[in-house]
């Protein structure tokens, strides 16, 4: 039977319906272990995971009911508590999207913490996270044929004091002594029940995610299991999930939005999950075959970044059939009208615009499903998510409440938002009084409550949901003898939503190419996802009055690049000029002067200009003149 929800167009729907109490809502006791026990005994045969090794579905499947996962999860948990893992001990993971990744994670929540580690940094930085966590037993991917996840292991196991035990999943070859075997140590424990472990609570704490970016200094972010099964509720609630959905997962487990959106929100009511390949989206093989994909299992929903979205208007439909899908969700990057706008007129398919953050869980906002869809914007406030508009003094404390279509810092507060960084000190800044979380995102909120990004004021740069911290840029291109300043920003991009970027000053009687810089950055910065598509060599560094670097400047000289490059691809080089300049509304607003194409095909370029200028993040306005 099909989970009833409430009519969601407005904020009003969302005010009714909290009018009960968020803990009424929560199934007791509060936990993802306690929700996936709950799910298999109610539907023990129900379909909960089906993998696809390839992405393809022509290639096979392996299917898991509500009852062999909550067996497997309960053997995970049980097997972790053999290796001495308690309630405030950390179980870390570098495993690819597989089934026992979820045997994992949910075990390692139901014996003590969990923490999702990115299998594609570098060893520094893994150390560095498992280190900050305290990691007591670390699960990894076997030996492959390809060096990849298991040789990163071999290298790191040694620089974690804390690290007591090394698990592999699957791999080639004999099990080294240091290492256990994941299936021989699940099969050694019972499957019905936790073997002398205290089930958790809403109030212990589940999961550490690192929020530092893909290159940063690592922040771990931590989380309850009250917090993650009240966004789970949430993203239930305000997607209309139930039983009948199936759900295509493409995005990293070591994410959080796949964890929740296609992890505990589905498993929590009971719907079926489609693990599209090790590597989702990574995968060639995967976009090739999604549309057969969605025919194959009936999916109704996914969960996406812009780049999946433009890719997949790239695949072929062929004679699929979609009428299965009821929408799509999008966040983690700014996601641009136009191509929002094509996707849909490709598709047939309705796009739900949202917006979340690691330290509030996942999912804080997202545009109705049954009411309108305001494009551009992140939408209303999930229930029982306190989010607003705020002005903050210089020291950051909570100044005043910003008005109707006032510019501020977005500021969450509610059961979705977390305890707080591991390390008090990156604190600092975001936990403020009263319970709010500093997003460090610039925003304004309209008269219907709908919420609209307008910047940053963190410094991060989101290439394809891909968070990337500037500093590791900074400190490659100082590396190198010619340069003086170096600064990295996001421009704007009509696929990835943005792209690494760096303005340097040189040392004086230092020349250097930006060429030269751009072949450093590249030797340097070992994050391939970090590394700039351009370097550009300026006379002096916009600075503040305190002698700061004022990346603002720098940002308007990025969107100003990027807006004349795409006028000057279709219209040839020269005749563009950008101004950007602050909007009371959108933030910052640019401001193109170009000259018009002569003949008989420039009303067409113009055309194919503003069309790809359409699909960049960023709003503008064009004035063609006569060519000189």
């Amino acid at each position: 039977m099909a989970t009833a929800h409430p009519p969601l167009r407005d904020l009003a729907d969302i005010e009714a319906i909290e009018a009960l109490p968020i803990a009424a809502r929560l199934a007791q006791p509060v936990s993802s272990y306690a929700a996936l026990r709950r799910q298999a005994a109610a539907t023990p045969a129900a379909p909960a995971i089906t993998f696809v090794p390839t992405g393809d579905p022509a290639d096979g499947e392996t299917r898991f009911d509500y009852a062999t996962l909550a067996a497997r999860v309960t053997q995970a948990a049980n097997a972790f508590a053999g290796l001495g893992v308690g309630r405030r001990d950390v179980v870390s993971y570098l495993l690819p999207n597989l089934p026992e990744t979820h045997f994992t994670l949910w075990g390692a929540e139901a014996a003590g913490i969990v923490n999702p580690v990115n299998p594609f940094l570098e060893v520094d930085h893994m150390a560095g996270i498992l280190n900050a966590a305290g990691t007591a037993v670390l699960v990894a991917q076997g030996r492959q044929e390809q060096p990849g996840i298991w040789e990163k292991v071999e290298a790191l196991r040694g620089r974690v004091p804390s690290l007591r035990a090394v698990v592999r999943v699957g791999g080639s070859g004999l099990c080294p002594p240091w290492a256990l075997d994941f299936e021989a140590l699940l099969a050694a424990q019972p499957e019905d029940e936790l073997a002398g472990i205290v089930p958790p609570q809403g109030d212990d704490l589940a999961s550490y995610f690192h929020t530092g970016g893909t290159t940063g200094t690592p922040k771990l972010a931590r989380r309850t299991h009250f917090n993650e099964a009240a966004n789970a509720w949430g993203v239930a609630a305000v997607t209309a999930m139930g039983p009948q959905d199936t759900l295509l997962c493409g995005l990293p487990l070591f994410h959080s939005n796949a964890m929740m959106i296609t992890g505990l929100a589905p498993f929590s009511i009971g719907a079926h999950v489609v693990m599209l390949s090790t590597a989702g989206y990574r995968d060639p093989r995967t976009f090739a075959a999604f549309w057969r994909s969605v025919q194959r299992w009936r999916a109704t929903l996914f969960s996406a970044v812009p780049t999946v979205l433009s890719a997949l208007l790239n695949v072929p439909r062929g004679d699929a059939d979609l009428a299965s899908l009821r929408f799509a969700i999008c966040g983690a990057a700014p996601l641009s009208p136009e191509l929002f706008q094509r996707f849909e007129a490709a598709t047939g398919l309705k796009l739900l615009e949202g917006y979340g953050m690691t330290e509030a869980t996942c999912v804080s906002s997202i545009n109705p499903r049954d009411g309108r869809r305001a494009i551009g914007s992140i939408g209303l406030r999930l229930p029982y998510q306190e989010m607003k508009v705020a002005h903050l003094a210089a020291d950051g404390a909570l100044q005043r409440d910003a008005g109707i279509d006032e510019i501020g810092t977005l500021l969450l507060r509610g059961p979705y938002v977390f305890s707080g960084y591991v390390k008090d000190s990156d604190n600092r800044g975001i936990c403020l009084a009263d319970g709010w979380l500093n997003t460090g995102d610039l925003g304004r909120q309209d008269a219907q409550g709908y919420f609209w990004l307008t910047g940053r004021a963190k410094d991060l740069i989101i290439r394809g949901g891909h968070n990337i911290d500037p500093a590791m840029i900074e400190e490659g291109l100082m590396r190198h003898p010619a340069v003086e300043l170096a600064a990295a920003v996001g421009k704007p991009d009509g696929h990835a939503g943005e792209l690494p970027m760096a303005y340097v000053t040189l040392r004086k009687d230092t020349p250097c190419s930006a060429s030269e810089l751009l072949a450093h950055a590249r030797a340097t910065i070992t994050e391939r996802a970090a590394v700039p598509v351009d370097v550009v060599v300026i006379d002096a560094m916009p600075l503040t009055a305190v002698n700061k670097i004022y990346k603002p400047k720098l940002r308007e000289l990025a969107i100003a690049r990027a807006l004349a490059e795409t006028v000057e691809k279709v219209c040839g080089p020269g005749g563009v000029t950008v101004e950007v300049a602050p909007h009371a509304r959108h933030g910052l607003e640019a401001r193109i002067v170009a000259a018009a194409p002569a003949g008989a095909g420039g009303a067409a370029l113009m055309k194919q200009a503003e069309a790809e200028l359409g699909r960049l993040p960023v709003h503008w306005t064009i004035d063609w003149r006569p060519a000189a």
